[in-house]
C-alpha cells in the first residue's frame, strides 16, 4: 500500500486548504483513515480520524476548524483544513494505523503572510 498526499501550499492566515489522500487497494475499509501532521524536530501529532463504524475524532486543535470526510472512491480521503493559523504550519500525512503499511511523503502546509 503507498499513501500519497497532494493538496499542500502557501497560504495565508485565515485561508483554506483541502488536502487528499489517495491509498491503494482498499485499506481504509479495514483500518482508520487517519491524517497526522508533523513539524521539524517534534513527533507526528494526531489530526483527525474516521474508524470503520464512521465515527470522527479531532484533535482540539483541529476541532471547529478542520474537516476529516471520505472520499466517492473506497480508497481516498480528505482534510479540509480552515481558518489556518501560522502554527498549522507542518507536515501532513495521511495513514491507516495497524495496517502496517510505510508513510508517505507527506503534503506541506505553510501558513504564513
Amino acid at each position: 500500500v503507498q499513501f500519497v498526499e497532494s493538496g499542500g501550499g502557501l497560504v495565508q492566515p485565515g485561508g483554506s486548504l483541502r488536502l487528499s489522500c489517495a491509498a491503494s487497494g482498499d485499506i481504509f475499509r479495514k483500518y482508520p483513515m487517519t491524517w497526522y501532521r508533523q513539524t521539524p524536530g517534534n513527533e507526528r501529532e494526531l489530526v483527525a480520524v474516521i474508524f470503520s463504524n464512521e465515527s470522527i475524532r479531532y484533535a482540539d486543535f483541529a476541532k471547529g476548524r478542520f474537516t476529516i470526510f471520505r472520499g466517492n472512491s473506497k480508497n481516498t480521503g480528505y482534510l479540509e483544513l480552515n481558518s489556518l493559523k501560522p502554527e498549522d504550519t507542518a507536515v501532513y500525512y495521511c495513514f491507516a494505523p495497524g495496517a502496517g503499511e510505510p508513510w508517505g511523503q507527506g503534503t506541506q502546509v505553510t501558513v504564513s503572510s
